[in-house]
């Protein structure tokens, strides 16, 4: 009698508090919902576009005369960095696929915010041997999901920009330098 008279005491307090589940979403506070991404982005017109060395020291732009850049390379240090000057969503991560002079390579590019916006962003070693997809003479062609489709016309300026970064040819000189 004296354990019946325990397990009913024990159902008895058991069934005081309901099972964690139960109410959850009471518990819980809600914070935001799912964001989704945003609209892809139309692939751009790159007809006229060219490359041209910045006159910020150590940057090659790519995009239309008078334009906003498409495209840029930056020598950093030992460190290539790439970037596509296109919104990007806040902390979004993506691989840049790039094809042409017979290699197709996937580098990975992640969104940072610059000034007040979110541009896409990445960097590798200068002498990483995929950087040679755009060292050929032929254009490439550079596509991140949801940023569209571009092609690198073709010019010899990212081989000897990637090369002088790699720290394999010597620099150019400073046009602004005074001769000694």
């Amino acid at each position: 009698m004296l354990r019946l008279t325990a397990l009913c005491a024990l159902t008895l307090l058991s069934a005081c508090k309901p099972p964690a589940s139960d109410d959850y979403v009471s518990r819980a506070q809600i914070t935001e919902e799912r964001r989704t991404p945003s609209t892809p982005v139309a692939s751009p017109d790159t007809d006229g576009a060219a490359w041209a060395r910045s006159e910020q020291s150590g940057r090659l732009l790519y995009g239309k005369p008078g334009e906003m850049p498409l495209f840029s390379l930056a020598c950093e240090g030992e460190e290539l960095v790439y970037r596509r000057y296109v919104a990007a969503d806040e902390d979004a991560k993506a691989m840049l696929a790039l094809i042409g002079n017979g290699h197709v390579e996937r580098l990975f590019i992640d969104a940072h915010e610059e000034g007040d916006a979110w541009l896409w962003r990445g960097s590798v070693r200068a002498d990483d041997p995929r950087l040679e997809v755009l060292t050929g003479p032929r254009s490439v062609e550079a596509t991140i999901p949801g940023a569209g489709s571009m092609i690198l016309n073709a010019s010899r300026q990212p081989a000897e920009f990637i090369t002088r970064c790699a720290g394999t040819m010597p620099a150019l000189p400073d046009p602004e330098a005074s001769p000694e």
